[in-house]
């Protein structure tokens, strides 16, 4: 059985709650995480552990946060003021856990559900925007990932073209995988919009609500975007409740749609690269 969960963002006392309430069993059962396990809450470094500690029982994506403590920990970023990454910079096992961290998947394919952190731009079919994802991944996993870091940051282009190379190119691909919540009926990403979806600007849709999506042959699991919170309708089944904010952590049971969700106490106030 496959256990799909929300952003954690440093928060490991909520996961440990929600586990148990949901008779989740390592080995026997597979959680799949939505990405952003880390940043705003407390427990950054013993959440990492914990999922790595699961092994073959946990499956994560990237999401925009943990691509900003790789950037941070590479020296590829400079720190915001209101981070909560002390416990893994820090850390005495810091190297092992950022490893790690860098070593895991941008998108997971499997069988009819598809998991990225935000979302897949419309005119991407789940096989291609998988082979995207190898290419970012090969990039953060190569011998020069602290220069991929370094030209990572930044939201130009804002739509994808098969003819976009180097960091544009891959800078597209994260975008939309990890910062997207919203686009143009014709792809082009509005990354600033962060709000709920009946107060969206005009002329931009949820990415999954854009007419044609060709990523519609899999059901697509996905976070980031809180202010939607949880949503299961259109081929998409979004996770995140705001654990960080003080909303709840959920988590369903993919193969029987069963929703399971624990109460949350706010640890961090909305700011930073969201």
């Amino acid at each position: 059985m496959r256990f799909a969960v929300g952003d954690l963002q440093g928060q490991l006392e909520p996961l440990d709650r929600l586990l148990d309430a949901a008779g989740f069993q390592p080995g026997r059962d597979e959680l799949w995480l939505t990405g952003d396990l880390v940043n705003r809450g407390k427990d950054n470094a013993a959440v990492l552990r914990r999922i790595r500690a699961l092994g073959k029982s946990a499956v994560t994506v990237l999401g925009n946060h943990d691509f900003y403590l790789l950037a941070v920990a590479s020296g590829a970023m400079r720190r915001g003021a209101d981070d909560t990454l002390d416990d893994i910079l820090d850390a005495p096992d810091r190297a092992a856990l950022i490893d790690w961290l860098r070593f895991q998947p941008l998108m997971h394919v499997d069988e009819t559900f598809a998991m990225v952190h935000a979302g897949l731009l419309p005119g991407w079919s789940v096989a291609q925007a998988r082979l995207l994802a190898h290419e970012v991944e090969g990039a953060l996993q190569g011998p020069h990932w602290q220069v991929f870091l370094q030209n990572l940051w930044g939201s130009q282009p804002l739509a994808w073209n098969d003819a976009l190379e180097g960091w544009d190119r891959l800078r597209v691909i994260v975008n939309a995988m990890c910062r997207m919540r919203l686009c143009s009926a014709t792809g082009e990403m509005a990354l600033k919009y962060k709000g709920p979806i009946d107060a969206a600007p005009a002329g931009i849709l949820p990415w999954f609500a854009v007419p044609g999506r060709r990523s519609a042959s899999h059901t697509v699991v996905c976070g980031h975007w809180s202010a939607l919170g949880y949503y299961n309708a259109d081929g998409v089944l979004a996770l995140d409740t705001g654990c960080v904010w003080g909303g709840c952590l959920t988590g369903v049971w993919l193969e029987t749609g069963e929703r399971v969700q624990v109460a949350c106490e706010q640890a961090a106030a909305p700011s930073g690269w969201e």
